[in-house]
């Protein structure tokens, strides 16, 4: 019976070496020794014996024995050999006793190497057995700035918390994120049984995942579980069986796409051209159809109410835009103090029961309902209003502020006369880097002398307030001016005594920008944004050429001012003037961006560096109150500590 397992492992291997010929590979194993030759190793540490994945075992330490199996560990030598009488012994011993001692392996780069035990792993890897005991050596290779190398340090510290070796990501960034996702406070380490019930959720992920093909995918195991529970959560995940595991891959199997091409990725920058007027359009929509046909129903969901929230307001305002703009073709409704986590799966889900089949959930905080929703209500059109999310399923909505605080920017430089000039932010999310380097780009566009302090108004401890500094006349603060207060502290303002003199104001006209999104939902650009280019993670990134943001001045700034910002604004519209060109230094003098090229627009929306006329910093997560944090957790820049979608 032995020799007959020995013969199918033969023929296994065989096959395999074959295969690797015809790819011009290497069909026999990989020896640590002649990687670690071209390597540079930082330390070597013991760390015991540890159960190790069989898929993570991929050769031997040193070169004796690779030629003796092929590169899938199946062995390659005739059955008639010494070689073979081993294995099948071996083989009956593993069958009637078990394995008694651990095999003695190296890891590298989180890949094993074994020492002494290579027919032991060449049974149990024919016999699909899923992980092995093993005393480990781990080498640690010295830090360098190469993509993988980054990763595997990134495993370090996963692992120093966790003590798991059986997940791998393929970009960087995703262990912490998992972390997140399971809810790991930070600087604790996992338990055993902490260990123990992961292992369980992942092993039966594995093999749902594999069953429904995902190997044929070029992503990690590690990276389609962290796609999954960013939808489902991680507490529900360990709820489900293997069977509700695979029905619930289909519904978002369009995400694991998207995770294996970058171009299934796409950021909209301006919204499609409009070939036919709006009345005719409308018209002709109402001819055809019959009121309750045509008619979309659209459902508003606001974290605050609009009486005490400037950003509620603002979008409320472009709802009632929206109702203007389409009679009797749209009906929208207003749900209003949504607490994430808490009712907005059962607000969401109640909404759509009632009908509506658009959904706009206006704050980064109602990412996570909103992703599990989109995966079970796939008819429902659900947007957020964020950026950066490569979800199929979830379409995003923002706007490029940034380049209407170049405008802001430009009007403090030219204005101060201290050179000193204010800018009050609020959470270190997705574009607000942009937002403040736009700023301070536009300052020094006119006055090379001009330098933009920063402070935070999230910070739970605001020991040092930028308006203390007497010298500081000019300061940017909030785009909006929150209902029923009479505070004039918003916009681009001037300190001349007891009240501010306001000169120019951001603003976001959320009502023209949800029109232009309904607009592609009645004329059927929708699903034409996505035909014959498989599915796409789409997000929408408008400007100030398609009327969603401006900048709005007072009629007391001096002509010549004025005139600037009109010239600037025009070029901005028509693309003759990119904030974001040239050569641009970070506050550490590290260039960021050549004297000649274009910062492209997803480097713009994630960037976590601060140009050198800033003064201030980002700050982490912790140091944040506890509104703000939850808003971070879900878009939060890299130097945040915080995990994005």
């Amino acid at each position: 019976m032995s020799y007959e397992k020995y013969q199918n492992a033969l023929s296994a291997g065989r096959r395999e070496y074959r295969a690797c010929l015809l790819k011009g590979g290497y069909p026999y194993l990989p020896a640590l020794d002649e990687t670690l030759s071209f390597a540079q190793v930082e330390y070597e540490v013991n760390l015991g014996v540890c159960e190790v994945p069989m898929e993570l075992i991929v050769g031997t330490k040193t070169k004796g024995r690779t030629n003796s199996f092929a590169a899938n560990y199946m062995p390659l030598l005739d059955a008639s050999s010494e070689f073979a009488t081993k294995w099948i012994r071996l083989y009956t011993m593993l069958e009637e006793e078990g394995l008694r001692d651990p095999v003695k392996v190296y890891e590298f780069m989180n890949r094993f190497y074994v020492q002494e035990g290579n027919k032991r792993v060449s049974i149990l890897k024919f016999l699909n057995a899923y992980s092995i005991p093993c005393s480990v050596i781990r080498i640690v290779p010295k830090r360098t700035d190469a993509r993988e190398n980054e990763i595997y340090y990134e495993f370090l510290d996963f692992y120093d918390i966790t003590g798991l070796n059986n997940v791998n990501f393929s970009e960087k960034g995703r262990f912490a994120k998992l972390l997140a996702q399971v809810g790991t406070p930070k600087g604790e380490k996992w338990s055993y049984d902490d260990r123990i019930e992961f292992d369980s959720v992942f092993f039966h992920f594995r093999n749902a995942f594999e069953a429904k093909g995902g190997s044929k995918l070029p992503i990690t195991v590690g990276d389609a579980f962290l796609a999954f529970i960013t939808v489902f959560g991680y507490q529900e995940t360990r709820q489900k069986t293997e069977q509700e595991i695979k029905k619930d891959l289909s519904k978002i199997w369009d995400e694991f796409l998207v995770l294996t091409d970058e171009q299934s990725i796409e950021l909209l920058m301006d919204p499609p051209k409009e070939e036919v007027s709006h009345n005719l359009y409308r018209n002709l929509l109402n001819l055809v159809l019959p009121d309750n046909a045509s008619r979309v129903k659209i459902a508003f969901l606001y974290e605050k109410d609009h009486r005490s929230s400037s950003w509620t307001y603002s979008h409320e305002l472009g709802r009632l835009y929206l109702e203007n703009v389409f009679p009797g073709q749209v009906e929208t409704k207003a749900f209003e103090n949504i607490v994430a986590g808490e009712n907005d799966l059962e607000k969401m889900e109640q909404v759509i029961k009632d009908g509506y089949n658009v959904l706009f959930t206006t704050t980064p905080v109602m990412i996570p309902a909103s992703l599990k929703i989109a995966a079970n209500h796939p008819d429902v059109k659900i947007l957020n209003c964020s950026q950066n999310i490569s979800h199929p399923t979830l379409r995003t909505y923002y706007a490029r502020m940034y380049e209407a605080k170049f405008l802001a920017g430009a009007i403090a430089g030219s204005m101060t006369t201290t050179n000193k000039i204010g800018y009050i932010a609020n959470y270190p999310i997705y574009g607000m880097a942009a937002n403040i380097n736009a700023f301070a780009l536009g300052a020094r566009m006119v006055n090379p002398h001009a330098r933009v302090y920063l402070d935070w108004s999230t910070l739970k401890d605001r020991k040092v307030r930028i308006t203390d500094d007497p010298e500081i006349n000019y300061i940017m603060d909030q785009d909006m001016r929150s209902p029923g207060k009479t505070t004039r502290h918003f916009g681009l303002y001037c300190i001349s005594g007891e009240t501010p003199d306001n000169l120019a104001m951001t603003t976001w006209h959320w009502g023209k920008l949800y029109e232009k999104i309904v607009r592609i939902i009645l004329n059927g650009t929708w699903k034409e944004e996505t035909d014959g280019v498989g599915n796409r993670a789409i997000n929408y990134w408008w400007g100030m050429s398609s009327g969603v943001v401006d900048l709005i001045c007072s009629q007391d700034l001096p002509q010549g001012t004025k005139q600037l910002v009109s010239l600037l604004r025009n070029n901005i519209c028509s693309d003759a003037l990119v904030p974001f060109y040239g050569e641009l230094c970070a506050q550490d003098g590290t260039v960021m961006n050549k004297a000649d090229q274009v910062i492209p627009p997803r480097d713009i929306i994630t960037m976590d560096w601060l140009v050198e006329n800033v003064v201030g910093s980002i700050p982490n997560i912790a140091d944040l109150t506890e509104e703000a944090q939850a808003v971070t957790k879900m878009q939060g820049l890299g130097r945040t500590g915080a995990s994005e979608i």
